[in-house]
This record gives C-alpha cells, structure tokens and sequence, in this order.
C-alpha cells in the first residue's frame, strides 16, 4: 500500500507499468475503489506507467468530513501529480471518476493530455434521487443500497454469467464507508457541467454502456457533441462497461491513447 499524505487527508494510490512510459491515471466510480481496474492493468502496464487511486473516503484514502464536490475531487487529483512531480498524464474515469475528468478538462486542462470520460453525463440525476439515496445508507448502511446498485451497473446477462465479478463488485461497495459515499453522492447531486463542457479543448474520447440506465447513450452522446472534435464509442454493456465488456473497454482505450493527436 502506497499513500501520500496532506495535512487533513492521505491517498491511497497505486503506481505501476513501464516507468519511463507515458501515465495514464485511472480514476474509479462511486462505490468502487482502484481494484476496479483489475481488468485492464495486464494490457495498460505493458504501453504506460499506470496510476491509480481511490477517491476520497473510498478504499483507503481517508474520509474527511463532507459533504464534498469536485474542486475537491478534482483537487486531489492536481494535488495527486503535483506530490509525484507528474507534468501531464493521460487521464480516465469512469462514473464518478469520469465527471472528474470533466472537472479536470475545464478546471486544470494543461495537465491532461488525452481525456476518456466513461459511463458519465455532464449532470446525474436530479436531486431528489440522491436525497433519497443518501437518506437511505444513512438509515440502513451499504448493504441497503448494494444489490440494487449491482442489478444497475451489470446487465441481467452478466449477472447470470459472471457470479465472481458481481460479487466482488457488492464487495467493493458494501466495504465503502457510509460517510464516504455519501459525501461522494452529495458531489454528484450539486454537479452540474452541462452549461459548461463546450469550453474542453482536450482531445476527448466518451464511452458509453449501451443499457447503461445511470448514464445514458443519450448522455454519452450530448458529451460527444457537446465537447469540441470528441469521439464516442458504446459497448455492450451497462454501467460498469470496463468490467462487463473488458476487452472491448481496453481496446478502445488503446485505440484512442495510441492515435495520433494531442
């Protein structure tokens, strides 16, 4: 285990792969913490220094006090390569990690090279959803909400396929603290770029899960439009493609990082 510590925090992150090769940063969804990306490492390691981490209160990065947005996510992201010394990586997320990215592409755009948005929308949901969301772990704890988030995140066929991969995934989320996801859901709820994503210049690619019901095609596809020269790709998958659908996630990804362009 690798931490960096701040006066009010630590980060969890892992580093790994060809070390003098580009990095590519991966940045994980809510409820889920770095082992997300288990599935792409063996192929990611062998092109670029990889770097994941845990979201604050997710994994071991600490739960500080909340609620929290995205100058604070995408803060500890800055602050992440800031402590490495790392000028600009390529970066990747997904969910939650994929707004993230969006906040990096408006807010700290010269450290990005390529930027790959995943499974996000430029807002999620309304706030009421997640009132209710965050009432109901408040009450009830992880395990109130994990079957039901699963049965969202992996089509019925993947469920009935991959046993193991939906039960690691209800163990990653029912192991999430309370505090931190809840304050991780509070970020979600106050977050809306949908005004805003226009002013990314980065060089973009969007992957949507083509029965995602947390975030649309239809939200992939105004991100695409939404974001100067983008490019879009859809899986066959629900929310969590880069699980569901690993070797096409991973090879989409190579596709667009090895491309030419900036």
């Amino acid at each position: 285990m690798t931490f960096l510590e701040f006066p009010d925090r630590r980060i969890h992150y892992a580093l790994s792969g060809q070390s003098t090769a580009p990095l590519l940063m991966l940045s994980n969804s809510l409820g889920t913490n770095l082992s997300m990306w288990d599935a792409q490492l063996p192929e990611f390691e062998k092109h670029f220094s990889v770097l994941r981490y845990d979201t604050r209160g997710h994994g071991r990065t600490t739960v500080v006090p909340g609620p929290y947005n995205f100058d604070q996510l995408g803060g500890d992201v800055v602050a992440l390569l800031d402590a490495l010394k790392l000028e600009r990586v390529h970066f990747c997320g997904l969910s939650m990690g994929g707004m993230t990215g969006l906040w990096l592409g408006l807010h700290a755009a010269s450290r990005i090279r390529k930027l790959i948005v995943c499974s996000a929308a430029a807002k999620f949901g309304n706030a009421e959803l997640w009132e209710k969301r965050i009432a109901t772990v408040r009450q009830g704890g992880m395990k109130s909400i994990s079957t039901q988030v699963v049965e969202r995140w992996y089509t019925s066929e993947f469920r009935e396929r991959a046993p193991e991969a939906v039960r690691a995934t209800l163990e990653m989320i029912e192991s999430t603290t309370v505090e931190g996801y809840v304050n991780c859901c509070a970020a979600l709820r106050d977050s809306d770029l949908r005004e805003d994503v226009a002013n990314i210049r980065n060089s973009t690619l969007i992957i949507s899960g083509a029965h995602d019901p947390a975030a649309t095609p239809a939200d992939g596809h105004f991100l695409s439009s939404s974001i100067p020269g983008a490019q879009y790709s859809e899986l066959n998958a629900a929310h969590l493609s880069n699980i569901e659908a690993p070797e096409e996630f991973t090879r989409e990804v190579m596709r667009f990082l090895t491309s030419e362009g900036a």
